[in-house]
This record gives structure tokens, C-alpha cells and sequence, in this order.
């Protein structure tokens, strides 16, 4: 049978998606296979962590990781390398013990939450009243703290998409806010997380603008559930719990932070660009291995491949963010700057380094063939197509509501609260063939859109 009839019918065999037309430079399949064997990544966030270690955000150890970030980004062969900077108010850490004086005894292994008040140098010994949720401190009636310390405990359990963080993390976001309302001395809660190590997680919380700040702070959680049995059997006896507490952390003022931002032209600026990246900085209990060295490091090493195989269509503008964990002041900080216009599609990877299982869409009516295509190119990563909406990741949260498109690579998240914001945030925890097939589905998501016809750009809200 003549050749050219045979590639029709084997043709005609093919879902239509997998036969759209696409640049041979950036052809998904190759791109993956060469992904699935490059350690680009793992090489950035080794560098990172080994090199600058914690950024908190604001203080000079995240202004070096943005020094950094430059030369690692201009060395790597990026166009437009810089930093857009932008000021912050700071918080950094103190001295932070916790050690129950009766009518039992015993050390305890605690955090100060970010933006946590300071009990002052001689500490604040106080009576501890339980709440075994944060709905059951936010029924405590007005001023029935006063002089006393909360403790909120919650049942956080893993999940692979991380949703019970969505749900129990208000224990740490608004606790100690309702805490101050109630007249309470200071907080501690639960610490938000999944794992059995005496690794306390911290995190930031806020007391809005006229709220007070009060010392608050995480327990480790079997120091959590070992003060929760002490409180038990001190009431039996109709006894209270007493707790001993030394918090100084304190507020330095404004500082700096900023947005490292390097790009790979495209040959069509009019298409828009694609907005991708991590956020660089970390808190200060572990080296920020899997938050977020992971994702600068995964967005960063699929972007160079696709520099590296040709001039996309697309400009792609990696970001590293900065200040995210305070607050995503880089993310508002940019959406402020820059606004929707010109931005095709937003991408961010902030959920560690574990495999890629899902693919989630929020693009424009009639790109249901990119949406297939995409999918069909990521199947034999073992990833498969979700029917969420994509947010586009915490950073792009501000731009994405101004129109912009995303889409989003859900990573296996079932781990990933056994280390998040605690000092078990290093480097042992990456597996580099996990980190390899983050960056396969990358590039090839990018490689896919990066050359697509479609219009992308956000268009003009039309008013009611």
C-alpha cells in the first residue's frame, strides 16, 4: 500500500488534539523524555539552600537570595534579568520557650507564629484554657480570657490535594485574632500540620488593623496532644493547667523585598506572555528546600528548556517572588505594578516537590483543544485531567483575579504538611526523579501554550 495512505489512515487513527499543529522545536514528547533525565532543578534549589540558606522575608538573608537569584538567573541565559523591588513592614524572630509549671511539669517545644506580639524577656505565666476548635474559641464569650492563655487544638489530616490546610488553617490565620478579641494574654494552638515530629510549624497570622497583637504560637503536635491530656486530667481534679511562656520576636520597621524577574523572548509580543514561577523566600526554621526552592527551581529549568530548544511564541517571564510567606505582598506588589494587559497565563509551582497527578484549566471558551492536548501530552507522566477551576498559585492569586488565565499542576501534596514551615524543610526531603517529572509536565505544558494560536490575552470586563 502506498506510504503516504498509510500515514492518512494512522492519522485518522489519532485523536484529533494529538495532530494539531505545534513547533518541532517543542515537540512535547521529546521534551519530556529529555526533562525525565536533566537535574537543572535540583541543582538550583541544592545551590539555593546550601548557599543562602532561610529568607525570611524582609531581612538581609532574602536580599541576598535576590543577589543570588540574579547571577544564577543571567548565568543560566535569561534576557531581562532584574529586580522589581518594594517595601514591607519586617517581623523577625526571637527567643520562644514553653514549659508547663503545673500541676504537672515539662518542657514543651513551640514557635512564634509571624507577626506574633513579644511576652517581654521575663516571659508571662498564666492559667491555659482549652478549645478543642477554632469554632468553640469564637463562641467564648467577651473578655472570659482576660489574663488567661488560649489554646486551639483541630484534627488536620493529610490529603493528596491539601485541602484539610484549607480548613484547619484558619486555626493559625485568625486564632490569635479572636484570641485578642476574647481578652486573652496569649495563644498557642496545634501546630498546622500532619507529621509526629516534635517540629513545631510556624506560619504567619494576622490581627488586622485595629486588632491588638497578643505572643502567639504553635506547639509541636505531640506536645499539643500531651497538653491536652494534662488539661484533661487537671480538670477531673478540678484543677487548671498553667503554662510559662518566653516569645520575643518584634517588628524592625519597613524593610525591602522584591520580585526577581528574567525572561525567554517570544517572536510574537502581541500573543501575551506566560507568567510562571515560585516564590524565593522561606521562614527561618529549615533551608525552604520544598517551600518554595522546589518551585523556583522547577519553573526556572522548564523555561531554560524551552529557551534552550528555540524562540517560542510567547514570551515566558519567570518570576522568582518575593515576600510571599508574610502575606504575597510580591504577588499584590506586581498584580499593582503590571495589571492584567499583556499577560496570557499565569503558572506558579508552591506545593513542594512531590509528583504532578492532576491538570486543572481555567482558559477562555473554545479552547477545549488546547485543554485536551495539554492533557493527552501529560498522560504518560501519570498525570491526569481534574475538573477544578485553576487559581494559578498563591503569588499569581492577585493577577488572576484581574483576568489573567492559569493553569495548574497539582503535585501529590499527602507529605507535604509533615514538613511545611518547620525545621524539616531541607534538602533530604526532594526526591530528584520526583523533581524530574514536575519539570516533564512543565515544559510540557509550556511548550504546548507557549506556541498555540489561541487568544489568551484577558479581555475587557463589559459593563452591566
Amino acid at each position: 500500500m502506498n506510504m503516504r495512505i498509510l500515514a492518512a489512515l494512522a492519522a485518522l487513527t489519532l485523536p484529533f488534539p494529538l495532530i494539531a499543529q505545534q513547533s518541532p522545536a517543542h515537540d512535547p514528547a521529546a521534551l519530556q523524555q529529555k526533562a525525565l533525565g536533566d537535574n537543572t532543578a535540583y541543582g538550583i534549589v541544592e545551590d539555593l539552600t546550601t548557599e543562602i540558606g532561610p529568607r525570611l522575608a524582609g531581612t538581609e538573608r532574602e536580599a541576598a537570595a535576590r543577589a543570588w537569584a540574579v547571577t544564577r538567573l543571567k548565568a543560566m541565559g535569561f534576557a531581562n534579568v532584574r529586580i522589581e523591588p518594594f517595601d514591607m513592614k519586617t517581623w523577625v524572630r526571637g527567643i520562644e520557650t514553653a514549659e508547663v509549671t503545673g500541676p504537672y511539669s515539662g518542657k514543651m517545644h513551640i514557635s512564634a507564629l509571624g507577626n506574633s506580639a513579644s511576652t517581654g524577656e521575663k516571659g508571662l505565666e498564666a492559667e491555659v484554657v482549652y478549645f478543642r476548635t477554632l469554632a468553640d474559641l469564637g463562641a467564648a464569650p467577651a473578655g472570659s480570657l482576660k489574663g488567661k492563655i488560649a489554646f486551639v487544638s483541630h484534627k488536620m489530616t493529610k490529603t493528596q490535594n491539601g485541602a484539610s490546610y484549607g480548613q484547619f488553617g484558619g486555626v493559625r490565620r485568625i486564632g490569635p485574632s479572636l484570641a485578642s478579641e476574647k481578652g486573652a494574654a496569649a495563644i498557642i494552638i496545634r501546630s498546622v500540620g500532619t507529621d509526629y515530629h516534635r517540629n513545631p510549624h510556624t506560619g504567619g497570622t494576622s490581627f488586622g488593623e485595629k486588632g491588638v497583637p497578643i505572643p502567639a504560637a504553635a506547639l509541636s503536635i505531640p506536645d499539643a496532644e500531651n497538653l491536652e491530656r494534662m488539661i484533661a486530667r487537671a480538670s477531673k481534679k478540678g484543677e487548671a493547667v498553667r503554662m510559662k511562656l518566653v516569645l520575643t520576636p518584634r517588628q524592625i520597621g519597613t524593610t525591602q523585598s522584591g520580585n526577581v524577574i528574567a525572561e525567554v523572548p517570544g517572536s510574537d509580543p502581541a500573543a501575551g506572555m506566560i507568567l510562571i514561577g515560585g516564590h524565593l523566600d522561606s521562614w527561618d526554621l529549615g533551608t525552604g528546600a520544598i517551600d518554595d526552592g522546589a518551585g523556583v527551581a522547577i519553573s526556572a529549568a522548564a523555561a531554560k528548556m524551552i529557551m534552550d530548544a528555540g524562540t517560542p511564541k510567547r514570551t515566558i517571564r519567570v518570576v522568582w517572588w518575593g515576600a510571599e510567606e508574610v502575606g504575597i505582598f510580591g504577588g499584590r506588589a506586581y498584580a499593582e505594578k503590571h495589571g492584567a494587559a499583556g499577560h496570557a497565563l499565569a503558572m506558579e509551582s508552591d506545593f513542594g516537590a512531590d509528583r504532578i497527578w492532576q491538570v486543572d484549566f481555567r482558559l477562555p471558551a473554545g479552547t477545549d483543544e488546547l485543554q485536551t492536548r495539554i492533557a493527552n501530552a501529560l498522560a504518560p507522566l501519570g498525570v491526569g485531567r481534574g475538573r477544578d477551576v485553576a487559581g494559578g498559585g498563591p503569588d499569581h492569586g492577585p493577577i488572576v483575579a484581574l483576568g489573567v488565565n492559569a493553569i495548574d499542576l497539582q503535585q501529590d501534596g499527602t507529605d507535604y504538611f509533615d514538613l511545611h514551615h518547620t525545621p524539616d524543610d531541607t534538602l533530604d526531603k526532594i526526591d530528584p526523579k520526583a523533581m524530574q517529572q514536575n519539570v516533564a509536565a512543565w515544559v510540557t505544558v509550556l511548550g504546548i501554550v507557549a506556541n498555540d494560536p489561541a487568544d489568551l490575552l484577558p479581555k475587557a470586563k463589559v459593563a452591566e
